[in-house]
């Protein structure tokens, strides 16, 4: 009988599970787990996780729940997504490829953004194929390539030097010959995350570029995480990787409704990419899923339609902005230092400055932990304000670049976040 580490503690087994849990820290209690609601005081304030505290626009649940009142729209669509939806990614999305997409061979409609890229890997990842993962990275990247065969292959991006006194995401910058001594003869894949999570950088058309010409002269697939793709900051422009020269054909899009449109538990996503990728990862979703949610993939159809008459995507953009003033207003308050995020909702601190006390009663899911957890366990229960420490996004090897930092989400409503400023103020005193 073997034993294995669950997130609740050890379980007896009587057959031993895969070691590709293991690979892909998926047995190990996760950041998510540990900053849960159960976990905090009942009045804290959540800034870690990145779901919205306000639904979807009511004309979108209007179409939602005309949908759940038809008959079609209650039973399976096809694995590649609802005729409706197709042609509304076709038609927003287009103009913005610069291209016209083709609504059968080109969109793939996927069970959210997640399990798109999980069906990407499935198609396409032989046992020891290499993915190359730019740190922080996203976690569900490591389980879903490592549960695929795959082996993760980390290069950091560089924190912004202690000399910029008002650093930005952008100051996060990427060494492209850092990247090039990480490919090796199994290199399958590179993955690609703009505007980032949880930095809140824009890749550049020159940092973009770069990493094209590598992926061209060693023959590599390319996915681009591109699920804030519209949520990009005054000042910034959003490359899209596929419209580069030569890149349509090795490249994979993902998208995400909830993201786009604050419905993050109606788990609808899509891919765009050529038929050559499209088609066996359709071969691999369809086994995986089958088909995605039918009567939301009407609604939405209903949101990309419609978002121009309602000026949706202008004005949920100014709607961030505020609310990313009133986060980053405390932090200068406080006179913290972080990275200004350019696109996302989310927000860099650097905790570095603030102690706390070294007999500090942590959980016991905290000791052992980069000093991060510490910072953001004690963040949580002494000013009511939970968020997220950096280093889970990193490999082991690069932890302590993310230990300076946790992560804020502004997918919140203006008045929680003015009572979430309020409350950093009593972080100062705990500030060198």
């Amino acid at each position: 009988m073997s034993t294995a580490t669950a997130v609740n503690g050890p379980v007896k087994q009587v057959i031993s599970c895969s070691s590709r849990l293991a690979e892909g820290r998926a047995l190990v209690q996760d950041v998510w787990s540990i900053f849960n609601a159960a976990n905090l005081p009942p009045d804290c304030l959540n800034l870690g996780q990145g779901y919205m505290n306000f639904g979807p626009p009511t004309w979108i649940i209007d179409a939602a729940e005309k949908a759940l009142r038809g008959v079609v729209e209650n039973h399976y669509s096809h694995p590649r997504g609802r005729i409706r939806l197709r042609e509304a990614i076709k038609n927003f999305y287009s103009p913005r490829f610069g291209r016209e997409l083709d609504v059968n061979t080109e969109i793939l409609v996927t069970s959210g953004a997640n399990e798109g890229q999980y069906s990407v890997f499935t198609a396409f990842l032989e046992q020891g194929d290499e993915v190359i993962m730019f740190e922080p990275f996203f976690d569900q990247y490591l389980p879903s390539v490592t549960f695929n065969g795959g082996k993760p292959v980390y290069v950091p991006l560089h924190p912004p030097p202690a000399t910029i006194a008002k650093p930005t995401s952008n100051d996060w910058t990427m060494d492209v010959n850092e990247l090039r001594q990480a490919i090796t003869p199994r290199t399958k894949m590179i993955i690609i995350n703009t505007p980032h999570n949880p930095i809140g950088k824009v890749f550049t058309r020159q940092e973009l570029e770069q990493i094209a010409a590598v992926a061209e002269e060693f023959n590599l697939l390319v996915m681009l995480d591109e699920v804030y793709d519209l949520l990009v900051y005054k000042g910034k422009e959003h490359i899209r990787f596929a419209t580069l020269p030569g890149m349509w054909d090795r490249t994979v899009t993902v998208y995400s409704v909830g993201k786009a449109f604050a419905a993050t538990g109606w788990r609808i996503g899509f891919l765009i990419a050529p038929a050559s990728i499209i088609q066996p990862t359709l071969a691999a979703t369809t086994r995986i899923v089958f088909c995605s949610n039918s009567p939301l993939q009407e609604a939405a159809a209903c949101g990309y339609e419609q978002a121009e008459k309602y000026q949706f995507f202008e004005t949920q953009l100014s709607e961030y902005t505020e609310r990313r003033a009133i986060l980053i207003g405390a932090f200068d308050k406080l006179g913290l230092k972080y990275s200004l995020p350019e696109g996302t909702y989310f927000v860099l601190l650097d905790i570095s400055r603030v102690k706390f006390p070294e007999d500090y009663p942590f959980p016991e899911s905290i000791i052992g932990r980069c000093r991060d957890f510490k910072a953001a366990w004690f963040i949580a229960i002494e000013v009511g304000v939970s968020t997220i420490p950096v280093s889970e996004f990193y490999c082991e090897e690069h932890a302590d670049i993310g230990a300076a930092y946790t992560r804020f989400s502004f997918a919140k409503d203006v008045e929680t976040l003015k009572r979430a400023a309020e409350r950093l103020e009593k972080l100062k005193q705990y500030i060198e």
